[in-house]
Parts: structure tokens; sequence; C-alpha cells
């Protein structure tokens, strides 16, 4: 009786012990379409008592969407986390819902009643530079592109300065014309900036962390490293101001902060963020005008003079109430006045949600919106290069902190900054913004959860200086001969690579190792004897660091 054999390596399927997860995705897409198509038809049936044909077309538009972003996601991202999309899907869902729901009050009051279709010409918009961004399949090549995505998100910031170009809305100039549209080019210089600082942050940590002199406790690091870091935020941050934009200031400097912090792991660049901030605020508040009056509306929000002054509490109070009227369960779909709150449909969408959802409804779309930054922050801890980490840390962020100061100004948990909530408000330049940020956590995802046995074998080099990743390649295409007294390892240890795990696997790719000093093939041992070396020791792990980097293969990066 013979003894079976075991299966060879080439007949096991990875798929069946890791799955890939699209097929729960696309059943999370299903919930997540029945949510945000939910409230298009309660809303009719709460309204007129028929289901409208511009109801119709805006779900079918909402059910094309996700059908594409998935298939497409299936082919170019197949490891990518199953959550991440489904939960942005809800949340534009529901966005489109409640601003179709305002439609139908404005238009009875005979004011514009347009922008549901509008909002879904964005997303469509959104949708098609989230295939394009997916198109790169590896995300390190963005790293070549860090000064391009430094004077990009400059460029951005001053667009709206330019004449004939940029407009003054309620007293900011933030906005340019796009035809029939407006776009606020600020939301883009987020995407750009948080590239641009990664990539510095990954090439100069080290001289951040640890170079400098420590000073009242506090790690300084030298100017020469910290000037081109600190000029870039400086320029944002003021052309910001001078554009009268609190809320992406804020954006861009807690941003700054944060992705130091990560980079660095030293809490001293908290405390330096803290003291920048204090005299910061304090200068605006004293000195511009309308961040004056945003905080003497937090401040005296049910002062009778506050609240009838021009540019006062009158929206903040009104949107309180709302939400008050709302309750625990909500007045339910389209039979709130959501309408009575200026900008319902767009900075106080969330006061809008909240009257006619009710607490329960308002905390599920929170938890939403911490399951997509708890998924961006879990691919950051699964990824193994520094750059792929703080890029998804920078992201996740992003959206966390918009969340957090568009939520804490609409019930006056601080003041308000004028940011619209992630996928969920109206206005295009955020929409399309945060489906370009969406496309690359997927992006980032996909590497983070690709198994072992589908990554490509290769080294990323990608944290390496330009003068060592040289030398790789020169002793890549010209191998010298090992030491004679060099072990076996040193000698042949060119012909290993490794996993993303750690595991060391023979590379198939890479030269033969060369004979040892004073050997040729003509004297080496014959097939067997038993004077043959024995067999080469791979190479240790990576380190437990989680910005510690291998070594890559420069030419299938440069492919």
């Amino acid at each position: 009786m013979s003894t079976p054999r075991p299966a060879s390596a080439s007949s096991i399927t990875p798929g069946n012990a890791h799955p890939s997860g699209r097929w729960a995705e696309a059943g999370l897409l299903v919930v997540s379409l029945l949510i945000g198509l939910g409230g298009f038809i309660l809303t009719a049936l709460n309204r007129t008592g028929s289901s409208p044909a511009q109801i119709l077309q805006l779900g079918g538009s909402l059910v094309a969407v996700a059908i594409i972003v998935h298939l497409w996601v299936r082919r170019t991202a197949p490891w990518a986390d199953p959550v991440l999309l489904p939960t942005a899907v809800a949340l534009n869902g529901l966005g489109l819902a409640m601003i179709q729901r305002l439609d139908m009050s404005y238009e009875r009051m005979g004011q514009t009643h347009d922008y549901a279709p509008k909002q879904a010409v964005w997303t469509g918009i959104g949708v098609v530079l989230f295939c394009v961004v997916l198109v790169v399949r590896d995300y390190r090549l963005l790293r070549r592109w860090d000064r391009w995505a430094m004077w990009g998100g400059l460029g951005f910031l001053i667009l709206p300065f330019v004449p004939g170009l940029g407009q003054s809305v309620n007293g900011a100039q933030i906005w340019i014309h796009l035809g029939p549209m407006s776009f606020q080019p600020a939301e883009l210089t987020k995407v750009f900036l948080v590239v641009f600082f990664a990539s510095y942050l990954v090439s100069n940590r080290d001289n951040l962390a640890l170079a400098g002199r420590r000073v009242l406790g506090l790690n300084l690091p030298r100017a020469r490293h910290l000037v081109p870091l600190m000029i870039v935020w400086g320029v944002s941050i003021l052309v910001l101001v001078a554009q009268r934009d609190l809320g992406s200031s804020a954006l861009l400097f807690g941003l700054f902060v944060v992705t130091l912090y990560v980079a660095t792991d030293r809490p001293s660049w908290l405390i330096i963020g803290a003291l920048l901030f204090l005299p910061a605020a304090w200068f605006a508040a004293t000195h511009l005008s309308h961040v004056q009056q945003r905080i003497t509306a937090w401040l005296d929000a049910m002062d009778p003079t506050v609240y009838d002054a021009p540019g006062g509490s009158w929206q903040l109070v009104t949107g309180l109430f709302g939400m008050a009227s709302g309750g625990v369960l909500g007045s339910g779909w389209g039979e709130g006045y959501p309408n009575l709150v200026t900008f319902g449909n767009s900075d106080f969408i969330i006061a809008s949600i909240g009257e006619e959802l009710g607490l329960t409804g308002t905390l599920a779309i929170l938890m939403l919106y911490l399951l997509l930054v708890e998924r961006g922050l879990r691919t950051a801890m699964s990824l193994r290069d520094g750059f792929g980490k703080l890029l998804a840390v920078g992201l996740s962020f992003t959206i966390a902190l918009q969340v957090f100061v568009v939520v804490g100004g609409v019930t006056r948990l601080i003041p308000l900054t004028g940011l619209t909530t992630p996928f969920l408000a109206y206005g295009g330049s955020s929409l399309v913004a945060n489906w370009m940020i969406l496309a690359l956590l997927v992006r980032l995802s996909d590497a983070a959860r690709r198994p072992a046995t589908t990554a490509p074998r290769i080294i990323d080099t990608a944290e390496l200086p330009t003068g060592i990743r040289r030398h790789v390649l020169d002793a890549r295409n010209d191998p010298e001969p090992a030491p004679a007294d060099a072990p076996a390892a040193s000698a042949q240890g060119a012909a290993y690579a490794s996993r993303p795990d750690g595991t060391p696997v023979p590379d198939q790719h890479a030269a033969p190792a060369p004979w040892p000093t004073g050997a040729s093939p003509s004297t080496a041992p014959a097939p067997g004897r038993h004077a043959a070396p024995a067999p080469p020791e791979p190479p240790a792990p990576p380190s437990d660091n989680q910005f510690a980097t291998t070594v890559i293969n420069p030419e299938e990066e440069q492919a």
C-alpha cells in the first residue's frame, strides 16, 4: 500500500486560506444600497404619496455607481478591505437622499431646488477619479511625485486669487468657477499635502526624531531638516487665513502635527503643536473679524442681541432646536422642517439628519465614519513600509478630523468652521476629494491584505537613499566574488528575497551566486559527493520596528 504524497505547492489555492473579501463587499454593498434607497422611497412616500421620476433616476444612478466601483475594485484591487467601499456608498446614498428631500421643500418655497442632480453629477466625477487613482497599482510610486504633490497642493490653494477664476462666497475667497458649477480647490490640497508630508517625513524621520537638541524636556530637530516642512505648512496656513477659510486651516494644522507625531513617535511634537496653536488662535480671535463673529456666536448663542446680529448665532440655534425636536428616533424622512436651517444640505446636514432620523440615526452615521477611520488605521498597522503607514494614517486622520470639526461645530462643542461632512453634505469639491482619499485607502488596504503567496517577491527599497539604491543596483548587475573567509550565506544571500510577512523565500530572478575564491566550475565537487558546501542560511527577517524596511528589486520598482 503506497503512502499518499502531499499536494504540491502549485496546486494549493491561496484563496481558500485567505478569502479576498470581494463577495463580502458585494453583500455589504447591497445593504448600503438598501439604506440609501430607503431614504429616497420614504421621503417620496411621506411627501407626495408616490415615487416621482426624479427619485427613480437618482436611485438608479446610485445603484449604477455601486456596481461600477465594485467591479473595478474586483479587477484592480482584489485584496482590498471589503468594508471601505460599502461604508462610503452608504454615506453617499444617505447624503443624496437628504439633499433630494430638502430640494422638495425648497421647491415648495419657490427657491432653487436642483442640488440633488448636481450632487449626483459630482458623485459621478468622484467615481471616475476613484477608478483613475486605482490604476496606479503600486502606491510607492507616489513617493517619486512628492515635489509635484507639494507644488500641486500650493497651486490649488492660490487658484481662487486668479482674476476671473476665483469668487468670494459669504466673505470667503475659496471658490473658483467651473462652467455652471463652483469648486473649492483647497479640498484637493489636503490630498496632495498628505502625500508630501508622508514622503518627506519618511525620508527625514530619524533626523527629526533623533538629531538636534533637547530643550526643556522637548526634542527639537535641526533647522535644516524642519525648515522645508515648516515653509510648506506655513505658506498653506497663511493663504488659507487670507482666504478666510478657518476650517481648512485647522484641518491642515492638525494633519501636520499628527503626521509628525506618528513619524517620529515623539509626544513632544504634540506639545509643540499646542504651543503653536494657542498664540495663533488668540491672534485670529482678536484680529480677524469673521473669526470673532464665530467665537461670539459660539459663546453667547442664546443671547438675543447675538442671535439677531448679522452673522450671529441664528443658524446655529436653529440647527440646535431642529435636532432637539427630532428626539431619539426623529420625526421621520420628509416629516420635519430641516429647510428652516440655512445651508441645511451642506454645512448643517448633520442637523437635518438629526431632526428627521433622531439621535439614533445620527449615532449610526457617526459609527459609519468611525468604521471608515478604524479600517484606515488598521491598514496602516498592517503595512510594513513607513511611507504606506504614514499615508494611511494621514488619510484616515483627515476624515476623522473633518467629521469632528463639522459635528462639533453643529452641536456647539467648538466654533463653526465652514467645513462639510465627508460623502454626506452637498459640495462637489469635498465629494471628489473624499472619493480620491477612499481610492488611496483601497489601494493601501489591497497591499496590506494581499497574502504572501500572491505578493510579488521583491524587497521594498523605496525607503533607502538614492546612493544606496544605486549601489544595490550596481552590485546586482556586476556581482563581486565573496571573500574566502566569508560565510556561504554572504556569498549567496542575494539569491533570497522576503515575503511581506518576513518569511525568506528563494528569489528566482536573482543572479547565481559566484564561485568561492580558488574554485571554478571544473574543480567543483561532482554530484553525489559529500564535499558540497552546506546550503546558505536565509537572511534574518525584518525587525519589529514598524518603520523597518527591506531591500527592493530596483528594476522591478522602476518597471
